[in-house]
């Protein structure tokens, strides 16, 4: 399920969740809701390659993911996870989201 929000500041920013509610990945701010529709339409053809996902360690040892355009700027970045096989699967996780929803189409 993919939220769009309006932030104070009037810039835009989004959170792709689970059916669950569980966000897999918050968004950057975009300037406009154009600028952020671009964004995650110009990601979808290309979500399957690994040049997309940024796998990083913090300095907690917690694994997290960024998100990338084709562009190389970050568009949103993942939750911390506690291994780096579940990061792996909220990639996985991540990935069929973007590809099973059809409102993406429409924006």
């Amino acid at each position: 399920m993919l939220d769009i929000e309006k932030k104070e500041d009037n810039t835009f920013t989004f959170s792709l969740k689970t059916k669950n509610n569980v966000v897999l990945l918050q968004g950057n701010s975009f300037k406009t809701k154009e600028e952020l529709h671009s964004a995650i339409k110009e990601i979808m053809p290309s979500i399957n390659s690994l040049n997309v996902f940024e796998r990083k360690t913090a300095y907690n040892g917690k694994f997290l993911f960024n998100l990338k355009g084709l562009n190389g700027k970050v568009i949103g970045k993942s939750q911390f996870y506690s291994s780096e096989a579940g990061m792996e699967n909220g990639i996985k996780n991540l990935k069929n989201s973007f590809l099973s929803m059809s409102n993406l189409q429409t924006l």
